[in-house]
């Protein structure tokens, strides 16, 4: 439950140099997620089940400057009101964090260090912000609960999504496997012993778009997609005594099933497919799309750590740029 109780992966605040040779008053960091199931069907109601990637973080630090307030990032490095567009909602979490905890906004550079690669539905977006926001108000002598850091990673979240389900939220500073559903979020009992491969496409996933999308297919034909979500919503809700009894084959039959669900959606794409299709043919127990899709990644499920060898090699082959994997210890709870 710690992940839900608001601390962070790194809470020190132990004061370490930086690149330009000062002092870090205050840091936070959050990791990357993924949508084990549910994605898409979130957005109308239905469930979702998502999963911490702690093997990716991302890091920001506050420095006090004689400086107006500044944003150091690998995009851009300069005062805040010369930022590019693309930095709009990393900039929302740092001003309104300030606002939140009374602080000045003159004399602070924040900086941003990470390995999430952006769009690639795995949270860099809702991890950037709830990272700004951890360190911001820590900077200024405030640790953030839970809602409050939630309330303000969202705020950035509508600059950067539009409408957010709040899950990404959520799920970058959890611990533990998370059960979302109409706002809420709650820690997941897992027992889980395999293993899941990340695969990245290596193109940026189109969130808005795919959205966009499944929206335009409901209001065309209600209850086909109205079908389509509720069969979603079995499968993640089925899921759960997947996790807390470890049945591995169960899960992965749901994760290809819930991907052919998705391509109904019109969400997936031929890359997606062709590493969905790699990682069967590698002798995955399941594979699917996992975020916005239309690019991002693919998350495969392997019965045992050799398998997971086996399926990362013929992802990187059939053309991942980059695998990671989510091993037991990342999952059970």
């Amino acid at each position: 439950m710690a992940g839900l109780s608001g601390r962070v992966s790194d809470p020190s605040t132990r004061p370490t140099p930086t690149a330009r040779g000062g002092r870090v008053e205050a840091s936070a960091a959050a990791h990357a997620k993924v949508i084990l199931l549910g994605e898409h069907a979130v957005v109308h109601g239905a469930p979702a089940i998502a999963l911490p990637v702690h093997g990716l973080t991302l890091t920001a630090s506050v420095t006090r400057t004689d400086r107006p307030l500044w944003i150091d990032s690998v995009l851009y490095r300069g005062p805040i009101t010369g930022a590019p567009e693309l930095l709009a909602a990393p900039i929302t979490a740092i001003v309104e964090t300030l606002g939140f905890v009374g602080a000045p906004a003159a004399g602070r550079a924040v900086r941003i260090d990470g390995e999430i690669p952006a769009e690639r539905g795995l949270g860099s977006s809702a991890a950037v912000a709830a990272a700004i926001a951890g360190a911001v108000a820590r900077s200024a002598g405030v640790e953030l609960d839970a809602e409050q850091r939630f309330t303000l990673t969202q705020a950035a979240e509508r600059v950067a999504h539009g409408t957010p389900s709040g899950l990404d939220a959520r799920a970058v500073v959890s611990e533990t496997p998370v059960w979302f559903h109409a706002g809420e979020a709650r820690a997941l009992r897992s027992a889980f012993g395999g293993v899941f491969v990340i695969a990245d496409t290596g193109l940026r996933g189109r969130t808005r778009e795919a959205v966009a999308a499944v929206a335009a297919l409901k209001a065309a034909e209600p209850a086909r997609v109205a079908d389509v979500i509720a069969r979603i919503q079995d499968h993640t809700e089925a899921a759960v005594a997947d996790l807390a009894a470890d049945d591995r084959a169960s899960l992965g039959r749901r994760m290809s099933s819930t991907h052919e669900l998705l391509r109904v959606l019109t969400v997936s794409s031929p890359p997606l497919d062709r590493l969905v299709a790699a990682a069967s043919s590698a002798g995955a127990l399941g594979a699917k799309l996992t975020g916005g899709g239309r690019g991002g990644c693919v998350l495969a499920l392997a019965g045992t750590a050799e398998a997971a060898e086996t399926v990362a090699a013929a992802l990187r082959a059939h053309g991942a740029e980059r695998t990671w994997m989510l091993r037991p210890g990342d999952v059970a709870a």
